[in-house]
């Protein structure tokens, strides 16, 4: 699926853009609303983000303008505006969907499943890391090897998604640490290797080849050898 984002706050367009690429989404980012205009014309995009203050033209007018042109194109707003009065005039130049900022990205990502299946008849596809006969569903958050379900728990999932999105990658254990855990562990605690310990049980034992490797001295790595 393809989407524009016209956003020219940085910020923003770091959070969605890291967001929407990690749900296996391709992104193109336009700056202000002349460039989204531009982009949105000449490209076939599945969905269209738009904040309302734009350089430029603003996100009202643009929205307008697409919607003109393309009326088949999902929008959202996203903007700072917030009141009945704001939400009330994003729909009624167009319009589909009006989130407010600051925002969660679950939600963004809830209503932009529910815009595709209205305007595509259809699911978002599921998206899947592959790594030998490990298959990784990160929208189901299921994991199978050689056709095989593997049941994780929640910190086992998050370890091994976070390991096999940095395939072949050495990862340190600060590294887990701060991406699994998301929060300061005393450097000597050892609960990495534990559930490195746990994953290798669940993904390796009775599989060929082993998935799962150890760095000496640096960490550990996730790799087909």
């Amino acid at each position: 699926m393809n989407l524009l984002l016209v956003e020219d706050e940085p910020n923003v367009v770091s959070v969605v853009l890291r967001g929407l690429t990690a749900e296996g989404f391709e992104v193109s980012v336009a700056p202000d609303g002349l460039t989204g205009e531009q982009m949105a014309k000449s490209n076939n995009f599945d969905l269209i983000i738009l904040d309302i203050m734009l350089p430029g033209i603003n996100g009202l007018e643009l929205c307008k303008i697409i919607k003109k042109e393309k009326p088949n194109i999902p929008i959202i707003m996203l903007t700072a505006l917030g009141t009945t009065e704001n939400i009330v005039n994003g729909l009624d130049n167009g319009a589909d969907d009006y989130l407010i900022k600051p925002f969660k990205f679950a939600e963004l990502f809830a209503r932009i499943r529910m815009l595709l299946r209205r305007y595509k008849g259809s699911i978002v596809p599921d998206h899947t890391i592959n790594i030998a006969d490990l298959h990784i569903n990160l929208t189901a958050k299921s994991v199978k090897r050689n056709n095989t379900e593997i049941t994780l728990t929640a910190t086992e999932y998050r370890l091994l998604e976070f390991m096999a999105k940095n395939k072949s990658k050495i990862l340190s254990r600060i590294d887990i640490l701060e991406n699994v855990w998301d929060i300061d562990f005393n450097l000597g605690t050892n609960v990495v290797d534990v559930y490195v310990n746990y994953l290798r049980k669940k993904i390796d034992k009775n599989a060929s080849p082993k998935l799962i490797h150890t760095a000496v001295g640096l960490g550990y790595v996730l790799k087909e050898s």
